[in-house]
């Protein structure tokens, strides 16, 4: 099933063409989107949300069409903004109620479904004091909890992670995952920081100056390279010169060897070649390719 298709989508501004006949579409689950700040991320989901006109192309979200039924596309889609739109001296639950009670939810409901994902989101307490006084990552929480409020079937988020620490960062693509299988709604979200997608999402698609470069599933950008880690205790050279005799191409690089996989062989050899010199093997690891080297390998085609 697709939540959400383009196709020959295009958006110019005087000075810069925004996105340029792009055609994707996608499932369900968390979908990450992929590009370097101007790629073109925030400005795809203003067209998805009914925001911005496209110049040329089209798109549809939940099947609906974005030119003609953006307020429809806005009542069942939720929005975490990139930018800081919080007003300082409002509390967190007087914030998320207003705009539950924006979405059409009665008062007293709105109440208990604010608390409900101010509570999701890891705000207990907090939720009762002024914005103002509140941490980047409290901020991130809240943006996140208003686009969950009204019980939304898709979610857009944008740079959800900008400005976290470490610990945050974590803490929010935890609570992503989640939304997107704990609670069975669909997440678009974007991000500059490729090795942040490849551990919550299922999808990804890469976009550079507005163009598609790849829309994948995560395993397929993840998939397993043809070379092998092997880390060994001691006897890393001998190790290495074994292999090279049985016709392994080895790599060392301090205590690890880079080895060349050309079939099972190569794990029979290693195998043999660890017990042989009676040595300590610590790991054995494949290497899998990262989204980032699909996206330098991909962008470089295109230039």
């Amino acid at each position: 099933m697709h939540i959400l298709a383009t196709e020959g989508l295009t958006k110019r501004f005087p000075t810069v063409t925004a996105l340029d006949r792009l055609t994707v579409d996608v499932g369900t689950g968390v979908t990450g989107l992929v590009g370097a700040n101007g790629a073109g991320k925030s400005t795809l989901i203003k067209i998805l949300l009914g925001l911005l006109p496209p110049s040329a192309g089209g798109a549809k979200v939940l099947d609906l069409d974005v030119t003609t039924q953006g307020t429809q596309i806005r009542r069942i889609v939720g929005y975490m903004p990139e930018h800081d739109c919080l007003p300082p001296d409002v509390s967190a639950t007087e914030f998320v109620v207003h705009l539950a009670q924006m979405s059409g939810l009665p008062r007293t409901a709105a109440r208990e479904r604010a608390a409900d994902v101010l509570r999701h989101v890891g705000l207990a307490e907090e939720r009762y004091r002024a914005m103002g006084g509140y941490s980047t990552g409290m901020k991130q929480r809240v943006k996140l909890a208003q686009a969950l409020v009204h019980d939304p079937k898709m979610i857009f988020l944008d740079e959800p992670t900008n400005g976290l620490d470490p610990r945050g960062r974590d803490e929010m693509l935890a609570l992503i995952r989640r939304i997107g299988t704990e609670f069975g709604i669909s997440v678009l979200v974007t991000s500059h920081l490729l090795g942040e997608l490849e551990r919550i999402c299922d999808h990804v698609i890469v976009i550079d100056a507005g163009r598609l470069l790849r829309s994948s599933a995560i395993t397929e950008f993840t998939q397993a390279t043809q070379s092998l880690t092997v880390e060994v205790e001691e006897g890393v050279q001998p190790l290495a010169e074994r292999l090279a005799e049985h016709g392994q191409q080895v790599t060392q690089h301090g205590r690890l060897l880079l080895v060349k996989v050309s079939g099972p062989e190569t794990f029979d050899a290693i195998r043999d070649a660890v017990v042989d010199l009676d040595l300590c093997l610590i790991r054995m690891e494949q290497g899998r390719h990262r989204i980032e080297d699909v996206f330098r390998e991909e962008a470089a085609d295109v230039v």
